[in-house]
């Protein structure tokens, strides 16, 4: 009777751990699918994801069974990341827009610009009530930034958050060719970066053409 009041009280205690491992690991095959993902394109093996994350073939297909899911989960959690640096970039009572370029920073170091394909081809954005979600919170959360700046006279007045997101993404595109390899990209992007957000800045040295693009925009048709 000891031994199995002793066995009773034990296992429960181990079911935690287990859940926390598996966490960690699914966290882990997330981000070895992102790093790849950017840095590879979309038909990396998944067996490569699995090396780098240091898991095995089973543990990723029994948290992903199949590509799309895995780029799903990567999305969200690039989404989620970016939303929450706009949140902490609206809560901080800096100069309005050296808090708009704080996040801008924070999501280019996504680099969201390499994943879009993998979004239209893998994720199907118009149908998914999660993403969606998760988008239309990003995208009020830096209309809110941008509104904020704009209010303080520290953006220009004829640049809407489209326009931002349509930056961001071919800032954010990996380089073809393969010439562009004897640069420091590092080096190189920061600059574009700031020739970009210096660009955001009011007063405007000189007018832009058409009008600014909204969200609304980015949506297909």
């Amino acid at each position: 009777m000891d031994t199995l009041q002793v066995e009773s009280t034990a296992r429960p205690a181990a079911a935690p751990r287990l859940r926390a491992d598996a966490t960690r690991n699914r966290e882990r095959i997330i981000t070895a699918a992102r790093e790849l993902f950017v840095e590879n394109g979309a038909t990396v093996p998944l067996d490569d994801i699995a090396k780098r994350a240091g898991v095995g073939n089973a543990t990723l297909y029994r948290n992903f069974p199949d590509r799309s899911a895995l780029v799903r989960a990567v999305a969200l959690s690039v989404m989620g990341r970016i939303l929450v640096r706009a949140q902490q970039a609206l809560a901080d009572d800096r100069d309005s827009f050296e808090a708009l370029c704080d996040y801008v920073r924070a999501a280019s170091e996504e680099r969201i610009g390499a994943l879009c394909s993998l979004l239209s081809e893998y994720v199907d954005l118009q149908h998914d009530e999660q993403l969606l979600a998760a988008r239309t919170e990003l995208e009020q959360a830096v209309e809110d930034l941008m509104a904020r700046a704009r209010l303080d006279g520290r953006l220009r007045p004829d640049v809407a958050p489209g326009d931002l997101f349509l930056a961001l993404a071919q800032l954010t595109r990996p380089l073809p060719g393969t010439g562009c390899l004897k640069l420091d990209l590092s080096t190189l992007f920061e600059r574009n970066l700031i020739v970009f957000l210096d660009g955001l800045r009011a007063p405007a040295i000189s007018a832009l053409p058409g009008r600014a693009v909204t969200t609304e925009d980015l949506r297909p048709s």
